[in-house]
């Protein structure tokens, strides 16, 4: 039986591999879950928990960002401001509140018929199409610095971030999906990503340990420690390189990674 610091760190890997790669993070810890018997109400903490370890890393690395998400004028939304102030605020309210809303609304209808091997594999193959459609069918480039994002574009995105609830969908996937139809390139569409997943998986995973946190024990502390800071320091890493990929090539492996991937996992699981 594998100890449970070594399932920490495995889960922190797949978490911080994962979290802001268009390949879904939650239909992966779903898979590695259940293939290392980790499951039940506090293995589903501890993965909220590492999912803030993947959150610090992008805090970590974009902090100058949101540092001048700080207002330091008066309340100025002429869109002069670019991705700064006020006005920076409201572009991730915008992107965010879809999400939030659509999350609440349907959130036991989630977790009784989005989480299992069968959905989230299915979701895998749909969201790899998805990407090779935004590929192919993407508009013409009218963005390519988040400074010029605009209040439709950051709406867009927030309504294709809705996507990510199906558990295997992904919500880095959801998101760049979505701002390569609204018209940003690739890599600020994969920026803004990163960006977008801070206020929005902060609200979900405080909500998550909210409601768990009863169930927890000091024993537990070690555990979560490990999964938080592997999660931290493969998601830093993850980051960086996706950021470098996306400027050379297209997302297309990714998409083909899930279609690959989604059959295999449904025979695995299912059977």
């Amino acid at each position: 039986m594998i100890h449970e610091y070594w399932i920490a760190v495995i889960l922190g890997i797949v978490e911080g591999l994962t979290e802001f790669l268009p390949v879904s993070s939650t239909g992966h810890l779903i898979i590695a879950g259940d293939l290392l018997n980790f499951t039940g109400e506090k293995a589903a903490s501890f993965e909220v928990f590492i999912q803030l370890g993947a959150i610090l890393a992008v805090v970590v690395l974009y902090w100058q960002r949101f540092v001048g998400l700080i207002p330091k004028n008066g309340f100025n939304l002429n869109g002069s401001d670019g991705f700064n102030g006020y006005q920076g605020l409201l572009l991730l309210a915008l992107t965010t509140f879809p999400a939030l809303l659509a999350g609440y609304l349907t959130r036991h209808a989630i977790r009784a018929y989005l989480f299992s091997p069968m959905t989230v594999a299915l979701a895998l193959g749909v969201g790899g199409i998805a990407i090779l459609l935004a590929e192919k069918y993407k508009p013409q480039t009218q963005t390519s610095n988040l400074d010029q994002l605009g209040y439709s574009q950051a709406l867009l995105i927030g309504c294709f971030q809705c996507f990510a609830l199906w558990p295997g969908m992904s919500r880095s996937a959801s998101t760049i999906v979505g701002g390569l139809f609204a018209g940003l390139d690739r890599k600020s569409a994969t920026e803004y990503s990163f960006l977008a997943a801070v206020p929005v998986m902060i609200a979900a995973t405080s909500y998550d340990l909210l409601k768990s946190w009863k169930i927890l024990a000091v024993s537990d502390i070690p555990v979560f420690a490990i999964g938080f800071v592997v999660s931290f320091i493969v998601a830093a890493i993850a980051i960086k390189s996706f950021i470098a990929l996306v400027q050379r090539w297209s997302l297309a492996p990714y998409a083909y990674y899930r279609i690959i991937i989604a059959p295999i996992i449904w025979y695995v699981m299912v059977y």
